[in-house]
């Protein structure tokens, strides 16, 4: 059997693995990632499918663990390519899929699986374990080959009192681990993090006293598929007779789901719409939306920067009720500081207990490690660093570090005869989802981007002699993003001068256009440095005399 990761390795998020066996492939998971200050312009990173592209045939199906959208998003990109791929998953994460994948104009093959349940699909047999995570539904998936038997726990944590009352199967772990894993897949979110994870309902003091506390209404960010902590956001405002409002098209469509099919429990009157809620005094409101992670787009950070239809008001109080994920902590800390601006009171993981994770701490990958007793360990789902700190886990719980198995994005881990090894390696890059454009825009277009950003732009409008390569009248210059002092570019104009008259001797044919403009663009971009210590974007534009 042949395991490949086309993301999820050394970053958070793009999850998804590539299972192999007998001619045919199964897909756990295909996420997306998103973007950071890095990625100008760019909604979302795709997992890259280009070594599994002239394979799409051989794909028997698409097995989803949970439905948050770094597991999630990147299924309708990949259903563009081969829309009849089965998709395999539980009953929350299917109606959140379908849900995405009717917005995509996309009609999916659905199968419906619970904890449980066993299933040979395509050569793979499959069984799915119950896990808690901080969405309901979540499953782990044992997957049985001649090669071998893989365990993948997706994101998982042994919460022992979670507010649905579905604890991780632990007895399942430990059944499999008797039977023989020969390739243990563990989520490695926070094997950095010591002991064992709090459980979701030591936040309920917090958000009580934010509720008991606020003089004014209550905006509450969360992702909008966290429905645990929603639930708890909901039965606080019954507690203390508010009325709540779901704010942004993907928390009011996850909810509305789940709600539907009896995940999410909302009493009778406590849900209205919005205009209805701006008719009710501000100590009776509750606003629910989405923008935790200073999404640009996302209903939070538009209120922030007041460009939103809701307005933060001095007294109101914003609780920010979800992780911090690495690399938004710039965009999450701005958000921040623009509501205390305004003079809204801001809880937040970083003043109060209003969020615990939903991934296994190291405590609890150690104590997976010991009763399932895994052959061979691939530790996924991290960066780098986190990636390593579980294999030392692993480690430690006696396993040889021989048999553990740390890989990046792209490479094939090999499964044979009980053991696991690095075999090769596929070229694997981001995908980046651009407006309406997939995998155009490249890592040389941003770097444009930033440097426009950061270094502003000229434009050089040269007329020159076609004859003699000279110029006939002084360049003009027009800037973007910086400003120049007239005498400075005055300066500037003579130092093309100077290049065009060298090119223009050394040249013993008549110069093209396309040379002066590389001549003028070289010109311009080695004063600017000179004289300004800046690398603006310089384009040039010669027209004849």
């Amino acid at each position: 059997m042949r395991v490949m990761n086309l993301g999820g390795l050394g970053e958070i998020g793009r999850n998804m693995t590539v299972f192999e066996f007998d001619g045919k492939l199964l897909i756990v998971d295909c996420g997306v990632l998103f973007p950071e200050e890095e990625h100008p312009g760019v909604n979302l990173i795709l997992p890259d499918f280009t070594a599994i592209r002239d394979r799409l045939n051989d794909v028997v199906a698409v097995v989803l663990t949970h439905g948050h959208e770094d597991h999630i998003g990147g299924v309708p990109y990949l259903l563009r390519e081969r829309s009849d791929i089965p998709i395999v998953g539980s009953k929350l994460t299917l109606a959140f899929i379908e849900a995405k994948l009717k917005e995509h104009r996309i009609k999916p093959k659905l199968i419906q699986v619970k904890e449980g349940d066993r299933r040979t699909i395509g050569g793979f047999d499959l069984e799915f374990l119950a896990v808690n995570h901080s969405i309901p539904d979540g499953l782990a998936i044992a997957i049985r080959t001649a090669a071998g038997m893989a365990l993948h726990t997706g994101d998982f944590k042994m919460d022992q009192f979670p507010l649905d009352r579905r604890i991780t199967d632990l007895t399942g772990f430990a059944r499999l681990g008797v039977e023989g894993v020969d390739l243990f897949l563990t989520d490695s979110t926070n094997a950095e993090v010591p002991g064992f994870m709090a459980s979701e309902k030591e936040l309920a003091p917090a958000i009580d006293t934010v509720f008991r506390t606020a003089p004014r209404r209550i905006i509450v960010s969360s992702f909008a598929s966290h429905i645990h902590r929603i639930q708890q956001v909901i039965d606080a405002a019954s507690r203390y007779n508010r009325k709540v409002s779901f704010v942004g098209r993907s928390m009011i469509r996850n909810m509305t789901i789940a709600e539907e099919l009896g995940y999410l429990n909302i009493p009778k009157g406590i849900l209205v719409d919005f205009k209805s809620l701006q008719r009710t005094d501000d100590h009776k409101v509750v606003l629910i939306c989405t923008g935790s992670q200073g999404e640009p787009m996302a209903a939070l950070s538009r209120m922030a920067n007041k460009d939103h239809q809701i307005r933060i008001h001095e007294g109101d109080t914003v609780l920010m009720a979800s992780s911090l994920i690495p690399g938004n902590e710039n965009a999450i800390y701005g958000i921040i500081n623009n509501l205390t601006k305004i003079g809204a009171n801001v809880v937040h993981k970083g003043n109060a207990k209003v969020h615990v994770s939903g991934h296994a701490s190291a405590g609890e990958l150690a104590y997976c490690y010991n009763i399932v007793k895994p052959r061979n360990v691939m530790p996924v789902h991290g960066e780098w660093r986190h990636l390593k700190a579980n294999g030392a886990i692993a480690e430690a719980t006696g396993m040889d570090p021989r048999d553990v198995v740390i890989a990046e994005n792209g490479m094939t881990v090999d499964l044979r005869r009980g053991r696991a090894t690095i075999s090769g390696k596929h070229q694997v890059d981001l995908v980046f989802v651009d407006g309406d454009s997939v995998g155009h825009t490249t890592e040389e277009t941003l770097k444009e981007r930033m440097q426009l950003a950061e270094e502003g732009a000229v434009t050089v409008l040269a007329l020159v002699d076609a004859d003699t390569g000279t110029i006939a009248e002084p360049a003009e210059f027009f800037t973007k993003g910086f400003t120049c002092k007239p005498e400075d570019l005055r300066k500037a104009e003579e130092a093309v001068e100077k290049a065009l008259a060298n090119a223009a001797a050394g040249s013993r044919r008549g110069p093209k256009s396309e040379d002066l403009e590389d001549v003028i663009e070289r010109a311009v971009a080695n004063w600017m440095r000179r004289f300004y210590n800046r690398t603006p974007a310089i384009t040039a534009i010669v027209v004849d005399a």
